[in-house]
């Protein structure tokens, strides 16, 4: 898990696929750039007022893809556990507030009930080459 929150947290941004609740066979992309490591599973956050919370309300399965210019790309695919951040922890909460805060959000503090973090639970991750060879992992 470790190394990938560190490939995530090493790029500016990584991109977070969701299917659109109000027409299913449209996924949708988006970027993100937090990620986190908190009680042995790996954090993300968002705002519940933005469409990707409410497709992943409708649906909880999503799939991620990032690259590091001139090494491997990373895919992480599993589903959100939105209930999960009713347990947020603390330092997550905090850090996720800060980094939020600093990309232009806005939320008045780390308990904003706006702010919103998810869990992964049956999530994968494969972190794959150019010359077609690939690592995988499952959290």
């Amino acid at each position: 898990m470790d190394e990938i929150v560190q490939y995530l947290t090493g790029i500016p941004a990584w991109y977070l696929a969701t299917i659109d609740a109000a027409d299913p066979t449209q996924p949708r992309v988006r970027p993100f750039s937090f990620a986190a490591q908190a009680d042995g599973k790996l954090w993300f956050s968002t705002s519940r007022d933005k469409d990707v919370w409410r497709e992943l309300e409708a649906n909880a399965k999503f799939e991620l893809s990032g690259w590091k210019p001139g090494e491997c790309w990373i895919v992480v695919e599993g589903e959100a556990e939105l209930a999960d951040d009713e347990v947020c922890p603390d330092e997550v909460r905090q850090t996720g507030f800060e980094h939020m805060v600093g990309i232009g959000e806005h939320h008045d503090s780390p308990n904003d009930g706006r702010l919103a973090f998810f869990s992964v639970k049956n999530g994968t991750c494969r972190i794959c080459d150019i010359d077609g060879s690939e690592r995988k992992f499952q959290f």
